[in-house]
């Protein structure tokens, strides 16, 4: 019984864990409270629950506005980028449906396909704004790809996090437990998923760079080709 209550034992190592959820998902939400601060704050939760996949968390608030500082700009264009192509969407399947004009199926599908990719994508770039330093189209650009690349667990990520919206549909019951977990839960399980392919992705971008100061000496206009084809930049953004 002793054992269990050890500081290291994984019982209590798995409270702590709850515990960090619990309050990661806490500031997640106020922080999402102004909403045009919900894309920072989404990154922030992932740069996070990356670092406590791997064990290398400190305290859960520090490293939370760390990354809420470190990420603000870019991540607030990407998110008002986000809430403008919503509002397209959204009015483009209002028009369709309730404009009185007959569209085709073809212009339909079409649009619930570019509509679907957009969500993927949405899945994706907070991650990656994260945990790699790109620029926007870029950070954009790599979502798009991993989101297609990676198509399975882009389906696994969405399911998380609408799985505790649907069962709150079924019953108010959980409404603490979504209200406690609703959002870092799911954010901590997908960084469980992507945390083995960051890895490769990390480790070429410092294969690359290694390489890259190999060649320190080389032609300039060749050096600089090189940078501007690099996919990821390196990724803690101190």
């Amino acid at each position: 019984m002793g054992k269990l209550f050890d500081i290291e034992s994984p019982f209590i190592q798995g409270l702590n864990k709850v515990a960090d959820l619990m309050w990661l998902n806490i500031l997640t939400l106020v922080c999402c409270i102004p909403v045009i601060t919900a894309g920072t704050a989404l990154t922030a939760a992932h740069y996070v629950a990356l670092k406590m996949k791997r064990n290398e968390e400190g305290y859960i608030s520090r490293e939370f506005f760390k990354a809420f500082k470190m990420n603000f700009k870019q991540s607030t264009l990407i998110w008002l980028i986000i809430l403008l192509l919503t509002a397209v969407f959204s009015a483009d399947f209002y028009i369709i449906r309730e404009g009185g004009i007959v569209f085709s199926n073809v212009l339909r599908v079409i649009l619930m396909a570019i509509c679907c990719l957009f969500i993927f994508t949405v899945l994706w770039v907070f991650p990656v704004q994260a945990k790699f330093v790109n620029t926007l189209k870029g950070t954009l650009k790599n979502a798009f790809a991993l989101s297609i690349i990676q198509f399975p667990k882009t389906i696994l990520m969405l399911l998380l996090y609408l799985l505790p919206y649907i069962i709150l549909c079924f019953t108010m019951r959980v409404f603490p437990l979504v209200l406690l977990f609703g959002i870092s839960a799911p954010v901590y399980v997908s960084a469980m998923l992507y945390n083995k392919m960051f890895k490769k992705l990390e480790a070429g971008i410092l294969e690359r760079i290694e390489r890259e100061k190999a060649e320190e000496n080389g032609n300039g206009e060749q050096k600089k080709e090189k940078e501007e084809d690099r996919i990821f930049s390196d990724g803690d953004k101190q």
